[in-house]
């Protein structure tokens, strides 16, 4: 019983049968009855028994009979039947909804339901056969798979195998996005390999992996499915109902799934992306997937309705407890073994900064066990692209940012998410399939893990979960959201008129096109006046730019509260422009060389690599060798430019005045003047100054600072920005146990401080270099302008 019949109107040979018949009501028997009537009139000379087919979890002296059966000596064909209740076409978006109340579940109707079904609509009422199996295989099976002993034991196996059996052919009616994984605590806990590995584990109880199955245990069931796009889009509400999608990334994923279990690992910006995921495969018509949440998620009614929808609930913590981690190992496993589908954020949690976190590994490890164990000939890791043209958790990001604390999920969080999102139009949310990572290719031959080098696959881990990010950062498109805001946050609060903006952004449009990076429609739309005016009328309707009304035309600006809303948008496009920005640091570097101060060529490079590690923990970056590749392209601007960054002084200023556009300032500053505050809190902490304790330190100093005016903006005085800062010090040497306080790792702290500030100052330089562009960009504008109207 491993697949589905072809032809259900025939499906009994010859040879002797048992068919195995689910039928839970009269209508289903008499449904039944008349089937098998049908197939013996084709077999006249088969022996044909029918035997009413026990649920999963029948007591048992249910299982009396069929174990009688299967005992007697007899190798038949088992076929398993039922009838499959076909939901009516064109359901509309309340029928779907009603669905989940008892008794108008179209796929499992009542008896009164039924009769109506039969009488007015007898194509929706079809009977289903699996494909049959002989006793034997069967039994060969249970054998060689699971720890049964009796013949009861063996009766539970085929009762499973039938069920399933059946499942595949209705899969195939309804198609794949019904695909969902049943009986799969029994068959875990049946398995012989689960059994050998439970042994292991002092003091482990099966009664006790039961339990932590059942908190694992998810599904899609068929209503839920139905319903996926109605509750999706209730998440997801105000924004524009259409996803944006890449159709021919999903065609080629399509094709991917069809051959291998796949790993959905999305970037994850807003608790929607869990509700996204789900959407875009069924909209797509593609498997569903089953995705992982922390089990803080599962409160009240939300929890066993997620878990009716795929939502796999974990535990946060799991390192003190050897069974748990056995458990969701295998779990995984079989998951993977039955090719069913993942999905959980590579970030393993939000990202409240706008650019994507580290890659977690924990998951992926478990994954990476179910292929070297030869679950899976190969497992693709999908990569998944979540964007969006804005969002109302800005305003929680910007708390979180001056020092707020995460507020608790909950029904009334819930409650207040979803009003928020109906407050006004968010724009679009894009989803994007960037190409697939082979597990195989990283990880090679299947070895069994225990015998693959532990060193050796953590390192391939993580080269793993590096090529997934930076295929997402590649894939997402830049977005008109982003980029306005990250042209007002240069301008320290001054406002600009539509006409400033507009040719401003011509620069970054110019570049991103000659790099061919993705863009959304409405960055596109920046070319035009209109399209400009959409971008800051939708992002003035709330935060963060506010519009200035009144005078001879509106102007725009970022407000000093709006800031850090602001620059989650920045960051979301700060990878399009992030090696350039580099160039540009490096050559301002290279500029105040003094005159015999060496080869500017060689600092510049030297530089670059510097700013490279310096940013490591904010960003990702190509290998080494491909970094300075991608250097080199981004130099090609300029004709002869290793001859003009030699000769230094004028000739540098000239290079960055001829390049467009300029980014650093607008898109790194504030990481770097993160770094100076926290390079400047520990010039006098402790040697071993803790987490919060440095966080605290750093958002007073950093106040002060933003008071005085020694840091460009708020945006720089981020608990978020700090974290990061931190793991930049630690890197650097400049943490160290409580009895290495010395005066050479004061000296460490105190160069580095001064390192910072010397990058700071390049990043005046290129600014100044910006302001001039913008100055003579405007006088040409204001040229052009007398011209016509005189014309």
């Amino acid at each position: 019983m491993t697949e589905p019949a072809a032809d259900t109107s025939a499906v009994l040979s010859a040879q002797d049968s048992l068919v195995l018949a689910s039928m839970a009501s009269p209508v289903e028997m008499e449904l039944i009855t008349a089937w098998v009537d049908r197939q013996r009139a084709v077999h006249p000379g088969a022996r044909v028994d029918v035997l009413r087919l026990p649920e999963p979890d029948a007591p048992p002296s249910a299982l009396t009979a069929l174990a009688r059966q299967l005992e007697s000596g007899d190798d038949r064909s088992i076929v398993p039947v039922q009838v499959f209740w076909l939901p009516p076409p064109d359901r509309s978006r309340l029928a779907k909804v009603a669905g989940l109340l008892p008794g108008l579940d179209p796929y499992h109707p009542n008896q009164r339901r039924q009769r109506r079904i039969r009488r007015d609509a007898p194509g929706r009422a079809r009977v289903v056969a699996g494909e049959p199996a002989k006793v034997s295989e069967l039994r060969q099976q249970w054998r060689d798979t699971t720890v049964g002993e009796d013949p009861r034991d063996f009766a539970e196996f085929v009762i499973r195998r039938a069920i399933l059996a059946i499942e595949r052919v209705e899969y195939r009616i309804l198609g794949p996005q019904y695909k969902s994984p049943r009986l799969l605590k029994p068959e875990i806990l049946a398995s012989a390999r689960f059994r050998a590995g439970l042994q292991k584990i002092p003091g482990a109880t099966v009664e006790e992996a039961g339990k932590m199955l059942d908190e694992l245990a998810t599904g899609w069931s068929r209503v839920s499915v139905d319903l996926v796009s109605v509750l999706g889009r209730a998440i997801s509400r105000g924004f524009d109902p259409a996803i944006d999608y890449d159709e021919y990334q999903v065609a080629a994923m399509r094709s991917g799934l069809e051959t291998h279990p796949a790993v959905l690992l999305f970037s994850h910006r807003s608790y929607i992306d869990g509700a996204v995921v789900p959407v875009a495969m069924q909209e797509n018509r593609l498997p569903p997937v089953h995705v992982f949440a922390g089990i803080n998620l599962s409160f009240g009614l939300m929890g066993p309705l997620l878990r009716r929808s795929g939502v796999i609930f974990i535990r946060r913590n799991v390192g003190g407890s050897p069974l748990y981690k056995y458990v969701l190992r295998e779990y995984v496993g079989y998951i993977v073994e039955k090719r069913f589908n993942l999905s959980w954020s590579i970030e393993g949690t939000r990202s409240r900064t706008g650019k994507m976190l580290p890659p977690k590994l924990g998951l992926l490890a478990y994954v990476a066990d179910a292929y070297l164990d030869g679950r899976s000939e190969d497992i693709l890791l999908q990569p998944v692209s979540i964007s969006f043209d804005q969002l109302h958790e800005t305003a929680e990001y910007a708390a979180y940012a001056r020092g707020g604390e995460k507020t608790p999920e909950g029904i009334g969080w819930l409650y207040n998410f979803i009003r928020a999102q109906g407050e006004r139009n968010y724009g679009k949310i894009y989803v994007r399939f960037p190409e697939a990572v082979s597990m195989r290719q990283y990880l090679g031959p299947q070895q069994g893990p225990l015998s693959h080098d532990q060193d050796d696959k953590r390192l391939a881990l993580q080269k793993m979960s590096f090529e997934v990010a930076w295929r997402i950062l590649q894939a997402t498109p830049v977005t008109a959201t982003g980029l306005v805001c990250a042209l007002l946050l240069t301008t320290r609060g001054a406002a600009l008129t539509l006409d400033q903006l507009r040719h401003t952004l011509q620069d970054s449009l110019d570049y991103l096109e000659r790099k061919h990076t993705p863009m959304s429609t409405s960055a596109l739309r920046l070319r035009t006046l209109a399209g400009v005016r959409a971008a800051v009328d939708a992002l003035s309707n709330g935060h963060p730019i506010t519009r200035v009304d009144g005078g001879r035309e509106p102007v725009w600006h970022i407000a000093p509260q709006n800031e850090h809303a602001a620059a989650f948008y920045r960051n979301s496009v700060i990878h399009a422009f992030l090696e350039t920005s580099i160039v540009e640091l490096a050559l301002a570097h290279a500029r105040h060389l003094p005159d015999d101060g060496g080869d500017r060529m060689a600092a510049f490079w030297a530089q670059a690599m510097r700013l490279r590690d310096l940013l490591k923990f904010d960003f990702y970056f190509a290998d080494s060798a491909a970094f300075r590749d991608n250097i080199a392209e981004e130099m090609a601007w300029h004709d002869h430019c290793e001859a003009h960054v030699a000769a230094g002084g004028d000739e540098i200023d000239a290079m960055l005045f001829a390049k467009r556009p300029l980014m650093a300032d607008a898109m790194l500053r504030v990481f770097f003047e993160a770094y100076e505050i926290v390079a400047d809190v520990l010039r006098d902490a402790p040697a071993d100054i803790g987490q919060q304790e440095l966080m605290d330190l750093a958002l007073g100093v950093g106040r002060q600072y933003v008071a005085q005016t020694r840091v460009r903006s708020s945006e720089s005085v981020s608990t978020l920005l700090f974290a990061t800062a931190r793991q930049v010090a630690a890197g650097q040497d400049l943490i160290a146990p409580a009895d290495l306080c010395t005066a050479e790792l004061a000296e460490r702290r105190s160069a580095f401080r001064r390192e910072l500030r010397d990058i700071l100052r390049d990043f005046d330089y290129v600014e100044r270099i910006a302001r001039e562009q913008f100055v003579a960009r405007e006088f040409t504008a204001r040229q052009r302008r007398r011209d016509s109207r005189t014309a």
